[in-house]
């Protein structure tokens, strides 16, 4: 577990990192640069969950030596089971990323909710249900692995 501090924003406890990956972790399904290094540095401290639709058919092979959870989502509704998912963790201990509106419902919830605008785009509806907006996944993550940027951002 990840823990901090954040005058005005209260305390942070973070259990679980959880991530969309087709335009957040990944451009054109492949992994961006420095994401499976952060990932393994990370899974030392959370539970890493990554939920997908698996656009590019990708995912399972791109995070096949990460600590993670891999959940390829069905059907339709993907931002209503998203969301489930992260309600099923407990909101209060969830550090989302995402970048599409079905991001939204799970940016919304989560203890914080991160907005990642990766050459993809990031939808307005994501972007406005998130905490923060970051131009990297590198920056999403290095906001738990160098805690006070997060502090820093989130502080009244």
């Amino acid at each position: 577990m990840l823990s901090i501090d954040i005058p005005g924003f209260g305390r942070v406890e973070i259990e679980h990192l959880v991530s969309d990956f087709t335009g957040t972790l990944s451009e054109d399904g492949r992994l961006c640069q420095g994401v499976r290094e952060r990932l393994n540095r990370l899974s030392g401290s959370v539970e890493i969950h990554i939920l997908t639709a698996d656009t590019f058919g990708r995912a399972a092979e791109e995070l096949k030596d990460i600590n993670c959870r891999l959940h390829i989502l069905q059907g339709s509704d993907h931002d209503i089971q998203k969301e489930d998912y992260v309600r099923k963790l407990g909101p209060e201990r969830v550090f989302a990323l995402g970048n599409g509106n079905n991001d939204r419902r799970m940016l919304r919830i989560a203890r914080i909710g991160v907005s990642v605008l990766l050459r993809e785009g990031c939808a307005t509806d994501a972007i406005m249900a998130s905490d923060i907006l970051v131009t990297s996944i590198e920056d999403g993550l290095d906001l738990l692995l160098k805690s006070k940027r997060l502090k820093a951002t989130l502080r009244f």
